[in-house]
């Protein structure tokens, strides 16, 4: 069995861990650590230590790796039913017009049947995915997920933190509508309120104006912003300051909403990866912390495959609308995987 984890940088900077994986609950001053938890951050000891860490290139990794004759998969995917989507879809809005909830994002995943290889030979196109990614993976004793991720939810070194609100999707080409669509960037101010809300509390936060971010064939609304922390925090208690987002999650995000959002996911047998942060220090006394938020990529248990994809709900959401959007972002996953 091979088990790996692998962590990407926008740039193309990468690096592989080989198990087996020591499990602790702080990060060690050291660095070359990896952050691996589900969605309810429910491993107290997520921060995955690897015997051996090398820094790769999208050239080198299948060398460094070694994929034991493993072949890329091939998978036979099964169309998904609207049926539970859609009550959960309908109850969430009703919750939203009601003004009793601002957003919460339901999952809706698509399953398929690996029927030869070994997906993970895909870490291969995570490495030559678009470059303003973030790429990640964590394989398993034949189990695992990886992806592209364009949402990034904090990097920190030392008392300087930076973050990002990736909220509002359209196709590319049709920029000029999205611009001025009132739900999408309704849906996307939700996210920046949310983490200036919660960055406020730790030092004085900067905003960037609104901007575009296209990546795999899908354009949102990205604003970046950044914190100077009136005292340095561990990464873990970063973590549980920001996550989830409503970009992921539910606003508000009290303990009621959140055990409704926990309670679609399981409904709607939602991948615990989805959605949940994935982290990396890069090795080196005081070196920095990249965490990301884990979408945009797949899943898979022995021979199932998961391809989850979510959308948010909110005042102006039209079940159409989202469904289509469910779609767009799974087809952005196949077409970054070659699948």
């Amino acid at each position: 069995m091979i088990d790996i984890a692998l962590f990407r940088l926008p740039g193309g900077r990468a690096w592989i861990g080989q198990g087996p994986f020591e499990s602790l609950a702080e990060a060690p001053a050291e660095g070359g650590v990896f952050y691996v938890n589900d969605f309810d951050l429910s491993d107290k000891r997520p921060w995955k230590k690897p015997s051996q860490l090398v820094e790769v290139s999208a050239d080198s990794l299948a060398q460094k790796a070694g994929w034991n004759g493993a072949t890329p998969p091939k998978i036979q995917w099964a169309k998904p039913s609207t049926e539970w989507f859609k009550m959960a879809f309908r109850r969430i809005r009703r919750e939203v017009l009601s003004k009793r909830l601002e957003k919460m994002v339901p999952v809706l995943t698509e399953r398929g049947t690996i029927t030869q290889g070994d997906p993970v030979r895909l870490l291969e196109k995570v490495m030559t995915a678009p470059t303003n990614t973030w790429g990640y993976g964590w394989v398993q004793a034949g189990q695992g997920f990886l992806g592209a991720t364009p949402e990034l939810l904090f990097r920190a070194q030392g008392s300087s933190v930076e973050t990002m609100a990736l909220a509002g999707t359209a196709k590319p080409g049709a920029q000029e509508a999205f611009l001025t669509d009132v739900k999408e960037i309704e849906e996307h101010e939700i996210v920046v309120r949310y983490l200036t809300e919660r960055l406020n509390a730790l030092g004085n936060v900067e905003r960037d104006p609104r901007g575009l971010c296209q990546a795999a064939n899908l354009l949102h609304f990205q604003t970046n912003l950044r914190v100077m922390l009136d005292q340095t925090m561990d990464p873990g208690a970063l973590v549980t300051q920001l996550h989830p987002t409503p970009a992921v999650g539910c606003l508000p995000r009290e303990e009621h909403w959140l055990t409704k959002l926990r309670e679609y996911r399981t409904q709607l047998d939602v991948p615990s990866f989805f959605g949940a942060p994935f982290g990396f220090i890069e090795p080196g006394q005081g070196n920095t912390c990249h965490m990301v938020v884990a979408i945009r990529g797949l899943g898979w248990t022995k021979d199932e495959a998961q391809l989850p994809s979510g959308c948010g709900i909110v005042g102006g959401s039209a079940f159409d609308h989202e469904w289509r959007e469910l779609r767009l972002k799974r087809e952005s996953v196949v077409t970054m995987l070659g699948l």
